[in-house]
C-alpha cells in the first residue's frame, strides 16, 4: 500500500516569517566562521554584519509582522540595506526587495511563483553586482540554487523536495567558489590570492536557502 504524500507547506507571511526567523538564527551561528572566510579575502566582517542585520529583521517581524509573503520580504530587504554595511546590504536587501515585489499582494502562493520570486531575486542581485556564475559571489551558489528548484518542480517534485535540492545545489555551488579566481568585489583586488578560499556571500547564500529548505521540511511535518 502506497504511503499517503506528505502535505504541502502554505507558502503564506506565517511561512516566510518562520523563514526568515531561521536564517537570522543560522546567521547567528554561523556568524564566526562567516567572518574568517571573510578575513581570508575581504574585511572581515561579513558575518558581524550578517548578524547584525538579520537580528534586526527578526525584531522588525516580531514587532510589525507584514499580512503577505511578498510584504514580509519587501520589508526585511529594506532592513538589511540600513542595517547590514559593505556590499551585503543592498546585495541581499534587493534579494529579498525583488523577490518581494515580484510576489505581488498574494496571501499564499504557489511553489512555481516562489521559485520565479527567488529568480528575480537573483537577477536583481546579479544586475546590482555586476555578477556572473564563476566571478566567485553569492551568485555562485543562487543561481544554481534556484535553477535546481525550477528542475525539480518542472518535474513534478514536491515543493519540500525541491528546495532540498536548491539547498544542495547551494552548498555545492559555494564549495565550487574555492578555487576560483575573484573577478567581482573586494577579493578581486587580490588577484590569484583569491584562490584557495571559499566566498563567503556564497557561503551565506547558501545557508539562506538552508533555512528556507529546513522551514518547508518541517512545516510538511
Amino acid at each position: 500500500m502506497t504511503a499517503p504524500a506528505s502535505p504541502e507547506p502554505a507558502v503564506d507571511a506565517l511561512f516566510v516569517r518562520r523563514w526568515l526567523a531561521e536564517a537570522a538564527a543560522v546567521v547567528d551561528r554561523e556568524a564566526v566562521h562567516l567572518t574568517e572566510l571573510d578575513s581570508a579575502i575581504g574585511d572581515a566582517d561579513h558575518g558581524s554584519n550578517m548578524q547584525r542585520g538579520f537580528r534586526a529583521a527578526a525584531q522588525e517581524m516580531e514587532q510589525d509582522p507584514a499580512a503577505t509573503p511578498g510584504a514580509v520580504l519587501a520589508g526585511i530587504g529594506r532592513i538589511l540595506i540600513s542595517r547590514v554595511g559593505g556590499a551585503s546590504g543592498p546585495l541581499y536587501g534587493t534579494l529579498l526587495r525583488k523577490a518581494g515585489k515580484a510576489l505581488g499582494d498574494s496571501e499564499e502562493v504557489a511553489p512555481e511563483q516562489l521559485r520565479e520570486a527567488l529568480r528575480a531575486g537573483v537577477d536583481g542581485v546579479a544586475q546590482l553586482g555586476g555578477a556572473a556564475q564563476g566571478d566567485k559571489t553569492m551568485i555562485d551558489a543562487l543561481a544554481p540554487a534556484v535553477e535546481a528548484m525550477g528542475f525539480a518542480l518542472d518535474k513534478g517534485a514536491s515543493l519540500v523536495d525541491a528546495l532540498a535540492a536548491a539547498r544542495i545545489a547551494a552548498e555545492e555551488g559555494a564549495a565550487a567558489t574555492v578555487p576560483m579566481l575573484a573577478r567581482k568585489g573586494r577579493a578581486s583586488y587580490l588577484g590569484e590570492r583569491s584562490i584557495g578560499h571559499q566566498d563567503p556571500g556564497a557561503t551565506s547564500s547558501a545557508l539562506l536557502l538552508g533555512a528556507l529548505a529546513d522551514v518547508a521540511q518541517d512545516g510538511a511535518l
